[in-house]
């Protein structure tokens, strides 16, 4: 029989490693993988390594993916950080591409003095989108002591319904052939493009600037040392004088917003548009970002492009290589999969428990 034996005092060099051993450990299933499907294991991974890598265009794929992994786990960590498992990132996503979507879909005449500043409020709007639907669960906690583990994951699904919804029903496109979509957003109201030519866009200077603000905020301001204390000893946060209440609104709020943020410079960026395609799936790999990423700000921006390496290898491998597009979940799967293990076995020696009962007869 084997069990895990707690260590006395575990390897911070360790610790800091784990997602690098992580990785490899992935690359390294993903070559036996290649192999059984048949695939010729150095171009299948070049897909995922190389390809995303190579050029600017490329590059610049890549941010626009990597864009919304950021904000949402940047948001994503500063819950887990309070001990507040946020599981329904998606649905705030959602609601703040509907928020943002609803904005954008009233530009016309009456708002052409804002010009492409109409911007700044298309992105309020999907802030507070994602921030209203993120309250929902903190008022539930609250009031109710509801778990917010379950009503954040459930609230993802009544998102989505409500998306197709708008789309299939009021916010149809007259013009659109009948197709479940919303008109096409005006082109100023579309998110400002970095480069001509190339789809990246000023999002990812405001993940950027997301980054250093919750550095600031949690390791610079009594609020943040406040809420991570709540998080490592509740018990100790209580005796110090520090509201629970304050720390459940709070992270949930930043959280919401984040994500709504990043459903709002979506819809108004790539998108272009509302359709029953808005949900990509991103708040739920931004938990891994954020894991990864050891819920700090800067490890979840390295972290986050690797993620989008997984999302633009995958779409690569099967228009290239004939493989499945589930290729991209499984990467993610294995990377969560070995980094749990990799800190399990930091945290925690394996010992046969025959062995010690023997050596206690001895």
């Amino acid at each position: 029989m084997i069990r895990l034996e707690a260590r006395p005092q575990p390897s911070k060099l360790m610790s800091l490693a784990s997602p690098l051993l992580a990785l490899a450990l992935t690359v390294l299933i993903g070559v036996v993988l290649f192999v059984v499907l048949g695939k010729d294991p150095l171009r299948s991974l070049s897909m995922f390594f190389v390809e995303p890598l190579k050029n600017a265009y490329a590059l610049s794929e890549l941010s626009v993916k990597a864009t919304p992994l950021i904000l949402i786990a940047l948001g994503l960590a500063v819950c887990f950080r309070s001990n507040v498992w946020n599981i329904g990132a998606e649905g705030q996503y959602i609601l703040g591409a509907l928020f943002a979507g609803w904005v954008a879909m009233q530009a016309g005449p009456s708002t052409a003095w804002l010009g492409r500043g109409i911007v700044v409020p298309i992105l309020l709007a999907g802030v507070l989108g994602g921030l209203l639907w993120a309250a929902i669960v903190a008022l539930l906690r609250d009031r109710f002591n509801a778990n917010e583990i379950l009503v954040s994951l459930m609230l993802v699904y009544v998102a989505e319904q409500l998306l197709g919804w708008l789309v299939y029903g009021p916010w149809k496109d007259p013009a659109g052939y009948n197709f479940p979509q919303t008109i096409t957003f005006l082109a100023e109201t579309k998110i400002p493009r970095l480069v001509t030519g190339l789809r990246a866009h000023i999002g990812v200077l405001i993940a950027l600037a997301a980054v250093a603000v919750l550095w600031a905020f949690l390791f610079r301001t009594y609020r943040g040392f406040a809420l991570q204390v709540g998080g490592l000893a509740p018990a100790a946060a209580r005796y110090a004088g520090f509201s629970s209440r304050a720390a459940l609104w709070t992270s949930l709020c930043i959280s919401g917003g984040m994500a709504g943020l990043a459903g709002g410079l979506e819809a108004a960026g790539p998108l272009g548009q509302l359709t029953p395609h808005v949900p990509a799936g991103y708040g739920f790999a931004a938990i891994i970002v954020a894991y990864v990423g050891r819920l700090h700000p800067v490890g979840i921006v390295l972290s986050g492009i690797l993620m989008s390496m997984f999302y633009i290898g995958g779409e690569l491998a099967q228009s290239r290589l004939g493989l499945s597009k589930s290729l991209t979940g499984v990467f993610q799967g294995l990377l969560l999969f070995t980094l749990l293990a990799c800190d399990t076995l930091i945290l925690y020696r394996l010992r046969l428990r025959q062995a010690l009962a023997v050596k206690r007869e001895a």
